[in-house]
């Protein structure tokens, strides 16, 4: 074996200890990725030498979907032209589109609409969801809830307060504000864990996130949204880092209202339409605070009155981004051509990820960085987060060697674990560079 290098290129001193641990789990590796069912699937992305470890920002890009796209900007845009709203399906792309993304966060169709971004479906739902807690109150509904997913309301105080996830990516925090000052309620932040303790007879809606976007913390969707039915309040979830990566079951656990984007694990390319869910029987109900024509019971009747749709298209409001759209369904067929299940992909996931900590572990001088990234399995996405002073300079240099992941202020180094392409190969190669570039 070749002495190890440096990143300038440079002999650096030989350490047997850790030559011999380099190769007993480079050998590991090679071990697991023969014995990988889903490392077939690796050759249907777009992929290079690097070792790609930043799919929980941008996922790949699906080898099938430039052709997929150019069919639709020559063919259905330059040829058939406006006729594609009905001959290649753009009218119904957000449903439909929806209905496949159903499965992956555990859904039933019928309850999902492709479009907006996350930002924009953030603050339907939430407004929406205090509008049903205020109806609740309204209709003289009190008592604790019943069923998984049947929010009560109360007789009592009118709901005017928010809880929000003190921990959530800035966005949400941002249009949590704004959708507390439009609706007259109080925004309460409060972290995950201090959520049952804070509920109470005031509040109306709880936005969460499924995962922590900084640590990689898997939260308790289901005991958390009991807890909010107990109250009497509305759940709206944010699905970013965990909707194809890990199990959701929205469905299973009654959750009220969902939102999430579709660049990250489900590969729908930069800047693709992000989705809302909203539970069967809560649908009559869902008011939502940007109406638009393309959720109008009559798109083409060109009413002056608004009338809401039925069905999960009361989640629309303008035309769709249809080359987004497009290549987001192509970028699906991964999932649907192969035959992938969540669960298989879960527990991948899991696998890559406590290798990756284990040669960390072995490799990376100690007391150089600290997982923040929870150890238990029911506590951790599909990203492991290392703590490191240098955090920017060091992946820099990592991104320099060949090894992408990303940085958070002020100190964290990001590493996403999308299981369709990442091998255990790629898993210790970048612990191997890490440890490089911090020796």
């Amino acid at each position: 074996m070749s002495e190890p290098l440096d990143l300038a290129g440079q002999t650096a001193p030989v350490d047997l200890a850790g030559q011999a641990a380099s190769v007993d789990l480079a050998e590991e590796a090679r071990r697991l990725d023969a014995a990988d069912a889903l490392a077939a699937l690796r050759e249907r992305f777009v992929l290079d030498d690097v070792t790609y470890l930043d799919g929980n920002s941008l996922g790949a890009l699906p080898a099938h979907v430039p052709a997929r796209v150019d069919d639709v900007v020559r063919r259905q845009w330059g040829e058939l032209r406006i006729r594609s709203w009905e001959e290649s399906g753009w009218w119904t792309a957000p449903e439909r589109i929806g209905d496949r993304i159903a499965p992956l966060v555990g859904a039933a169709a019928g309850q999902i609409v492709v479009g907006d971004s996350t930002s924009v479906n953030v603050f339907k739902a939430l407004v929406a969801a205090v509008r049903m807690a205020r109806e609740d109150g309204e209709a003289g509904e009190h008592g604790e809830a019943g069923e998984a997913g049947e929010a009560g309301g109360g007789s009592g105080p009118i709901r005017d307060e928010i809880l929000v996830d003190a921990t959530t990516f800035p966005t949400d925090g941002y249009i949590a504000e704004s959708a507390a000052r439009m609706t007259g309620c109080a925004l309460r932040p409060v972290t995950p864990a201090e959520v049952p303790g804070a509920l109470g007879d005031r509040t109306a809606a709880v936005l969460l996130n499924h995962v922590d976007y900084r640590t990689g913390r898997l939260h308790d969707l289901p005991a958390l949204t009991r807890a909010v039915h107990a109250s009497g309040a509305y759940a709206v979830w944010d699905l970013c880092h965990s909707a194809g990566a890990l199990p959701v079951g929205l469905d299973e656990h009654g959750v009220d209202l969902a939102v999430g984007c579709t660049y990250k694990y489900l590969n729908g390319g930069p800047g693709s339409p992000a989705y809302l869910y909203v539970r069967r029987d809560l649908q009559p109900r869902f008011d939502s605070p940007l109406p638009g024509w393309n959720s109008h019971a009559e798109p083409f009747g060109m009413r002056s009155a608004y009338a809401p749709a039925s069905g999960a298209v009361r989640g629309r409001v303008g035309t769709p981004d249809i080359l987004s759209l497009l290549a987001l369904e192509a970028a699906l067929d991964v999932w649907d051509e192969d035959g992938v299940s969540v669960a298989a992909v879960r527990a991948k996931s899991l696998a890559l990820t406590d290798f990756f900590l284990r040669c960390v572990g072995a490799y990376v001088p100690p007391g150089r960085v600290e997982s923040v990234t929870p150890a238990a399995h029911a506590e951790r996405g599909s990203q492991v987060a290392l703590r490191c002073d240098d955090a920017g300079e060091v992946m820099k240099r990592l991104i320099e060697g060949g090894v992408v992941g990303d940085f958070r202020a002020p100190d964290v180094l990001r590493f996403g674990f999308t299981p369709l392409y990442v091998g255990f190969a790629d898993v210790e190669r970048a612990a191997r560079v890490l440890a490089r570039t911090l020796g």
